[in-house]
């Protein structure tokens, strides 16, 4: 739930509503929403809310001492290719996700036909999708439908999540 108040922060502000935020022996140490998509261009493509989470945590001298298989990261997107890589690469064992990302998600990905540093890992990382999905779907809802932005606008990703189904505007199907 977390990180779904990250996600409404970042859709009140015009940005693509992905929240996360990243846990450690159940107290958040670290979290962050998408930055830059609001930009006419949407770019560059490195402000996605798991790398703003994973440098904010970096930046924080307490968690130096959290060892990363602790973390577990909640993200109200299923992580790209890219933050699914970072996330590994930094020692994050456990990803939880909302909303699949079926344009550009990268959990799917058989870590078994990459480089051996990520073969290493396959055996190591637990990933859950679907937690909280309905509530999440209804932030990219409103995002594709009311967002000016075009950020994303007219791909896979904005078709395939409006034809979910509107999802009522209120409050009240987002509790």
């Amino acid at each position: 739930r977390e990180a779904l108040d990250d996600a409404r922060a970042a859709l009140a502000a015009g940005e693509f509503p992905v929240g996360c935020v990243i846990v450690a022996d159940g107290r958040i140490v670290a979290r962050g929403n998408r930055q830059g998509s609001a930009s006419p261009a949407g770019l560059p493509e490195l402000e996605h809310a798991e790398i703003v989470a994973l440098r904010r945590l970096a930046a924080d001298p307490a968690a130096a001492s959290i060892p990363t298989d602790r973390l577990t990261v909640y993200s109200t997107l299923e992580p790209c290719l890219m933050c699914y890589a970072t996330l590994l690469v930094n020692g994050v064992r456990r990803i939880v996700y909302a909303y699949e990302d079926v344009m550009g998600g990268g959990t799917g990905l058989d870590l078994a036909s990459l480089p051996p540093l990520y073969q290493e890992m396959r055996h190591q990382v637990q990933i859950t999708g679907g937690v909280l999905r309905r509530e999440s779907l209804t932030l990219f809802d409103r995002f594709f439908r009311h967002n000016p932005s075009q950020y994303l606008h007219d791909t896979y990703l904005a078709r395939y999540t409006l034809q979910q189904g509107h999802i009522p505007s209120d409050r009240s199907s987002v509790a």
